[in-house]
């Protein structure tokens, strides 16, 4: 089908809305908390363990490695199980890990709790948009993948100044603690509120299953669309967990609090920017306007935003918004390609997509920690060459990601991958 033959909107139904898309959201919710935890609480967890900046980034990107690790099984378990059992199962262990990172006694059992958080986060977006593909008609995929977005980003909002104020209040121990609790009660909603329905891949045998995977990656639209996603994702998700809130506090000598702040009205940004792109191009697509070319506008705001916050000597919070605005364009890929693969694989797909991107987070998390341990650190501050060289590095990364996307001129046809 092409872009100029999209039908017009579909209405969503209200009930489904209620006990389908907002239990699975708030998992989301969750993961994203979750994900982004470590950014208010870096200077708190370096301080009472010891951790150098290497140290620090390894134990967070832990989430990254676990959650990319989990991509393949969740993939299949999902198209397998379907995503209510599958995403409440996880969640338990999510909350497990929340609970082993509270009772933490040293950095091996804070890294264990953190890569069990990864885990059971692995499902949340996922589940989601499987259950959505389920239960919702695809021409609504990216409105409701927006709204599950912007939801996501309003957890990395929490992650912020409010998680701050509890951290300062309470400390990050009890605050941990708390958030186990809430995870076990979103998994209970995920359960028994959701409706089961019968998935398109739960009778195929394993070795199909598996085969589809590898079939999946063998299709050159699966690269060209979704390469921006990965590394765009990839480098938001690891400096907005970690590393956005140091380089303000050593940098632009920012306190806590204020960077955490900054870090709020970020998420705030990209969480306008999911409704933006994900209800904007669905709407555009019913007036001829490719999914396709949104993505490519957001990739290149994205791409100019970043080096002006590196280098340009400007008030950096107006770029850290336009950065995280454009960032969620190349999200539309899972949109995109969600309409060219059968459905009975769109827990595949997008896990596929996951794995790499989760995978570049990791490198990007940990790589940054790593430079930054080249530079001699003054009073526990980093200095501010490490951080222009890290950023130069992915900045040539996410520019070469952009033009990659360029000569694609329109969106890919559909496949059916054997396997």
């Amino acid at each position: 089908m092409t872009a100029s033959a999209a039908p017009a909107l579909i209405a969503l139904p209200v009930r489904l809305i209620g006990i389908v898309f907002f239990p699975f959201a708030a998992g989301f919710f969750l993961s994203f908390m979750f994900r982004n935890a470590n950014a208010v609480i870096s200077k708190d967890l370096a301080t009472e363990f010891s951790l150098s900046s290497s140290e620090l980034g390894l134990l967070t990107s832990a989430y990254f490695f676990s959650f990319a690790a989990m991509q393949v099984p969740v993939g299949i378990f999902l198209d397998r199980y379907g995503p209510r059992r599958v995403t409440s199962g996880l969640l338990l262990v999510l909350a497990a890990g929340a609970a082993t990172f509270a009772l933490a006694a040293g950095s091996g059992s804070l890294t264990f709790g953190r890569a069990l958080i990864g885990m059971g986060a692995s499902a949340c977006l996922m589940g989601s948009m499987k259950a959505f593909s389920v239960w919702f008609p695809l021409e609504r995929m990216a409105t409701l993948n927006g709204w599950a977005m912007a939801i996501g980003a309003l957890g990395a909002v929490t992650a912020t100044a409010p998680m701050e104020f509890f951290s300062s209040l309470m400390g990050w121990r009890a605050m941990f603690g708390c958030l186990a609790g809430v995870t076990v009660v979103v998994a209970a909603c995920i359960f028994f509120l959701v409706p089961e329905k019968t998935v398109a891949g739960a009778r195929e045998r394993w070795d199909e299953q598996v085969g589809k995977i590898v079939a999946i990656f063998k299709v050159p639209a699966f690269w060209r669309v979704g390469i921006p996603m990965i590394v765009f994702q990839g480098t938001y998700q690891a400096l907005f967990g970690l590393w956005l809130v140091p380089w303000l506090m050593d940098t632009q000598e920012l306190s806590r609090s204020s960077a955490a702040q900054w870090l709020m009205w970020t998420a705030l940004s990209y969480a306008v920017a999911s409704v933006f792109f994900g209800q904007g191009a669905d709407r555009l697509a019913g007036r001829g306007v490719q999914r396709l070319s949104l993505l490519k506008w957001g990739a290149a705001l994205a791409v100019a935003a970043f080096f002006a916050l590196a280098y340009a000597g400007m008030h950096k919070l107006p770029l850290m918004l336009a950065y995280a605005f454009g960032a969620v364009g190349p999200v539309l890929c899972y949109a995109i390609l969600s309409r060219h693969f059968p459905v009975s694989v769109t827990g595949r797909l997008n896990t596929a997509l996951n794995i790499l991107m989760f995978v570049w987070a990791f490198a990007v998390q940990t790589g940054t920690g790593v430079l930054l341990r080249q530079f001699p650190a003054d009073g526990g501050r980093y200095p501010a060459e490490g951080y222009a060289l890290a950023f130069l590095i992915l900045g040539v990364v996410q520019l070469a990601a952009w033009i990659s996307v360029l000569t694609l001129r329109k969106e890919p046809g559909a496949y059916q991958p054997s396997g």
